[in-house]
């Protein structure tokens, strides 16, 4: 079977950063909300800004998750 090397990379750079921290997602994400914070690089997100301009919208938005949410759903 053939296997991508980059895709393996990834896996173990994945694997060896997941390690470091025990497998424990929150302290993942706490190194790498530092990680970026201490890159220096500005931080962009859209969908707030969004939603303070026009909060009108922001009914429809929860209308659109709560419409995703009903599809994945089990039945």
């Amino acid at each position: 079977m053939w296997t991508d090397p980059i895709v393996e990379e990834v896996r173990k750079n994945r694997e060896a950063f997941s390690a470091q921290f025990n497998f424990d997602m929150r302290a993942m994400v706490k190194a790498l909300q530092e990680m970026e914070k201490e890159s220096g690089r500005k931080l962009v997100s859209f969908a707030p800004n969004a939603l303070k301009e026009n909060p009108e919208r922001v009914e429809e938005f929860s209308q659109q998750g709560n419409s995703i949410g009903n599809r994945l759903d089990p039945p």
